[in-house]
């Protein structure tokens, strides 16, 4: 009887631990090895839990009293070999988890020589991506199948970057150089989180990892190094995009509609209102955000951008002032 509720017990618990969607998908190498001690471990719960539950359900069934039955129980002396059992039993168990874990962890920190290395800044509150041939962004573009190093700082606070469907997570620290090996294995769209409380604009710091054929990334890493190498337009264009500003802004020349911030098409007028040249104000604006606030507009602007290097700075700068002169005619 106390097999058969044991056997019951842990079936239940298993179907539900397995069958129940728990886990994101698997995108990345480094998961699978992450994944292999969550189940070892939840199958070493489940089975603990299955002969625990079993002993108490069978115990409360055999033993219960009966209801005219006010006598108290026999004394108990306990029993050297089962305590030797359950002390022995847990500090083997909990060895195999620390040593899978440990082989594990020293495998998902190897980044293979040939890894390509990209450099990650956290600043409140969003990520910035800066590739080997110089091209920056704010979303995280990884080639397929690619062996990956990300080089993580923080500018001012403790961040953590962490992508679910990758499995790891690392915290960028200021002061420190901190790295996080990835290998994606499936093509897609992941979301970027924060995971250390880090102000007030915490629950804002997102991004994507957009992870892509080696062909079609070579292709895009190619394109966007010749842009920004190209005529001043061309490159801040390719700066304003690889940046997501128009995620927050209107801006005509770039058919972009954000509504998060000020428009980018009124420049000029911002300008005249903060007593400032123009190109001044703008690039003022991009690297000290907190100088002038539009009316109705909280500053939720990152201080990343001020990172750019300065030619991208540059070209990002005439972009804007170009496009907003051409908007005023």
């Amino acid at each position: 009887m106390l097999v058969l509720i044991g056997v019951v017990v842990g079936a239940l618990t298993t179907a539900v631990a397995y069958f129940l969607p728990w886990l994101p998908e698997q995108a990345s190498e480094q998961r699978e090895g992450i994944d292999l001690v969550f189940w070892i471990t939840t199958g070493i719960c489940v089975a603990i839990f299955a002969l625990v539950s079993a002993v108490l359900i069978y115990s409360v069934w055999k033993f219960r009293a009966k209801p005219d039955d006010d006598t108290d129980g026999p004394p108990i002396h306990g029993n050297a070999a089962l305590e030797v059992a359950w002390t022995a039993v847990p500090t083997v168990l909990v060895v195999i988890i620390g040593v899978v874990s440990a082989i594990v962890l020293a495998r998902n920190d190897r980044g293979g020589p040939d890894a390509l290395r990209i450099q990650v800044t956290a600043q409140q509150f969003a990520w910035n991506f800066k590739y080997p041939n110089g091209v920056t962004s704010a979303t995280l573009n990884l080639p397929l199948d690619r062996d990956v190093v990300l080089q993580l700082r923080a500018l001012d606070v403790l961040h953590s970057f962490f992508v679910p469907q990758f499995g790891q997570k690392q915290d960028a620290v200021p002061g420190e150089l901190t790295k996080l090996a990835i290998t994606p294995t499936k093509v897609g769209e992941y979301p970027i989180e924060c995971t250390e409380l880090c102000g007030l604009g915490h629950a804002v710091m997102r991004s994507q990892a957009v992870v892509m054929p080696v062909a079609r990334y070579e292709s895009w890493i190619r394109r966007e190094g010749r842009r920004l190498r190209g005529p001043p337009g061309e490159a801040g264009a390719a700066v304003f995009r690889n940046q997501g500003c128009g995620g927050c802004h209107i801006f005509d020349p770039a058919d972009s509609q954000g509504q998060i911030g000020p428009s980018l098409n009124e420049l000029e007028k911002q300008a005249r209102r903060a007593g400032k040249p123009l190109e001044a104000f703008t690039r003022e604006s991009i690297v000290q955000p907190e100088a002038y606030l539009e009316p109705d507009y909280p500053n939720v602007m990152p201080k990343t951008y001020a990172q750019l290097p300065d030619d991208q700075l540059d070209a990002l700068v005439q972009y804007l002032v170009d496009g907003a002169r051409d908007e005023n005619g």
